[in-house]
């Protein structure tokens, strides 16, 4: 498995720009591990319903952005205390297999103390409530999954970005299940900051051994850019 370095970028719109380049122009023959950090922003699903989904007046005045992901489920709050992470993979013989991505997340989970384990298919849950949702995704043979991590995200603002108002809309759409959830500091024996739990998951993912990189070019930042764009 080999590191992406984002460069400490926080732009949702980039990161989600660079999953995408990742999945679908970066032809390696091993995973791809992707750690980032969003700055505040609703994160909705691919066959999601804006109007469904979002508070508008609530991220309009706290300047929340509203991106759309490549991936299906359920709308997601992103911020800066919330830690991203995506395994990029060559083949699609994983595509549903949760499971075999979030295994190790759930190990590094409970070597911190946590009970941690896989609920509902694609959900970590800690000592009973939920701390990461996961969605995939596939194209030219490869797959992407990803997941968040709630660390110590203002949930406050999580449940009023993403609690729908009643409407009278009929939809399709998928819409976001709701869940218990809370943030990973409160409920660790040992407290740490964010940028030690990143640690401790890289060290976890990578079970100890050297962190190989891959390293971006000008050309990929520019593939990136044409893609936000």
């Amino acid at each position: 498995m080999l590191f992406v370095d984002n460069q400490g970028i926080t732009d949702p719109k980039v990161n989600l720009a660079l999953e995408e380049h990742l999945l679908r122009n970066v032809a390696v023959d091993v995973p791809l591990l992707l750690l980032y950090v969003n700055a505040p922003s609703v994160i909705i699903g691919r066959n999601q319903n804006v109007v469904e989904e979002v508070d508008p007046f609530f991220v309009r005045e706290q300047g929340i952005q509203v991106v759309r992901r490549l991936s299906g489920g359920g709308a997601v709050y992103h911020d800066l205390g919330n830690l991203n992470f995506s395994f990029i993979v060559p083949g699609q013989r994983d595509l549903h297999n949760y499971a075999r991505f979030l295994e190790p997340v759930i190990g590094v989970l409970r070597e911190l103390g946590l009970q941690a384990e896989l609920r509902d298919k694609s959900a970590i849950f800690a000592n009973g409530k939920k701390v990461s949702g996961n969605a995939q995704f596939s194209a030219r043979q490869r797959m992407l999954s990803h997941g968040t991590l709630l660390f110590r995200s203002n949930l406050d603002h999580l449940r009023r970005a993403i609690r729908p108002r009643p409407l009278t809309v009929q939809s399709r759409a998928v819409q976001s299940r709701r869940a218990h959830v809370a943030n990973i500091y409160d409920l660790l024996p040992q407290k740490m900051d964010m940028a030690a739990f990143r640690q401790h998951l890289l060290t976890g993912l990578f079970g100890g051994a050297e962190m190989a990189q891959y390293v971006l070019t000008a050309d990929d930042w520019a593939q990136v850019d044409a893609l936000v764009a």
